[in-house]
């Protein structure tokens, strides 16, 4: 369960980043209408703290579903429904998805990015990479780094970004909380 707090925190923090500019991101920009997969990697920091997390993974967005795997886990949503999937510990959370809710929708970074202002650093861009900070607060901040982006044609399928949760194991514990 703490690899699902924590992948969540980094869905949490992809979406934020993507919420707080106002300044247009080019690369960012170039998302809209298209299929969006890429690496990332964040990293969050607490000043005054030697403390830091790091969190790797990769993620496809189209329109507001998303697929998202890194530490462990796999999270998939078609606008409408998330699966969060530890194959591990052979446990699924099944929850309902509010479509405007950027907390919620990790594929809302690629049209939600401009409402995060002055927060919102571009370190640096190319044109298969961006790497930002999101100030949080006065103590905390996140560093965020896509890499490898790739646009491609929209599917307009959302087999990618759904799980039928009969296709698992007997094994597999599902918790459904719609």
């Amino acid at each position: 369960m703490k690899r699902f707090k924590v992948l969540l925190s980094a869905v949490l923090f992809l979406t934020g980043f993507a919420a707080f500019a106002q300044e247009r991101i080019p690369l960012l920009d170039k998302a809209l209408g298209h299929r969006v997969s890429f690496d990332y990697s964040y990293r969050l920091s607490l000043k005054g703290a030697d403390m830091y997390e790091v969190t790797s993974g990769k993620m496809v967005v189209e329109d507001n579903c998303f697929n998202l795997t890194g530490l462990g886990l796999s999270m998939l949503s078609d606008g409408k429904t998330r699966w969060t999937v530890d194959n591990e510990a052979k446990e699924v959370l099944v929850e309902e998805v509010d479509e405007d809710d950027v907390i919620t929708n990790p594929a809302l970074i690629i049209s939600s990015y401009k409402g995060f202002g002055d927060n919102l650093k571009v370190n640096s861009s190319s044109s298969d990479s961006i790497d930002l900070t999101l100030r949080l607060d006065e103590k905390s901040s996140a560093r965020f780094v896509l890499k490898h982006i790739v646009f491609s044609d929209p599917s307009g399928e959302k087999k990618d970004f759904t799980l039928d949760v009969k296709s698992l194991g007997s094994d597999y514990v599902v918790t459904d909380l719609r």
